[in-house]
């Protein structure tokens, strides 16, 4: 069962989504960074399916593990469409918006059959592990779109400080996770990297309420605090 310092950075990172819709709401930039913000209430409403999973079943559970499996899988999704807005916003000047759902929609696909390329290959083949497979690799997915993205305002020179600092939270984010990783594989008995993953998607959350909350869609920074990247 989780401890008292899980339930209470559970608590906090769901306090915390609720925030940034509220924030979202508030500013009204809500429809601005739509994909974003059902991101949030859907992680939102995954934790709180999540403590009602495991208050009546139990973490051992058939049921938890399946509810837990499945909305895993379907908040990366929401995820990658959270990076496919931020997306939007930085080439929105460009008219390019259909070819980048278009181009979302076709890498999903192919993530998800190639997702089950690789559970057809395990003698087991439960939807559990296409759940968790699908996660895993729409991680990725994820992880080289926000770089490139950075990359992009670089090169465009994007001087819109909230979507600046929307993408660099994310990238700081995701590179987290990376080094969270490699460092369970080499130390995978250390107890303390267990809580990294909530407390990295507080900092998240948290990072997107401030920029929400503090930071105006009209405020831009000076082009010379970007690194300067020749055309």
């Amino acid at each position: 069962m989780p401890s008292s310092l899980d339930y209470c950075i559970w608590i906090i990172c769901t306090l915390l989504e609720a925030c940034v819709v509220v924030c979202a709401l508030k500013t009204g930039s809500f429809r601005r960074y739509v994909f974003l913000n059902v991101y949030m209430v859907l992680s939102f409403l995954g934790s709180v399916g999540r403590y009602q999973i495991l208050s009546h079943y139990g973490m051992g559970s058939r049921e938890y593990a399946y509810f837990y499996f499945y909305s895993d899988a379907l908040l990366t999704i929401a995820q990658y469409f959270a990076i496919l807005n931020l997306y939007c916003l930085v080439f929105d000047e460009m008219k390019v918006e259909r070819h980048l759902r278009l181009g979302a929609i076709l890498v999903l696909g192919g993530t998800a059959w190639f997702s089950c390329a690789v559970v057809q290959q395990s003698s087991h083949r439960i939807l559990t592990h296409f759940a968790y497979e699908l996660s895993q690799n729409l991680y990725f997915v994820g992880l080289v779109l926000t770089y490139a993205l950075w990359g992009a305002i670089l090169k465009l020179r994007e001087t819109r400080t909230r979507l600046i600092q929307m993408v660099l939270v994310l990238g700081v984010y995701f590179s987290a996770f990376a080094a969270y990783y490699a460092l369970q594989n080499l130390y995978p008995n250390v107890i303390l990297l267990r809580y990294t993953p909530p407390l990295l998607a507080c900092v998240l959350r948290a990072a997107w309420a401030y920029s929400f909350l503090r930071v105006s869609e009209e405020e831009r920074l000076a082009p010379a605090r970007l690194a300067a990247v020749p055309r």
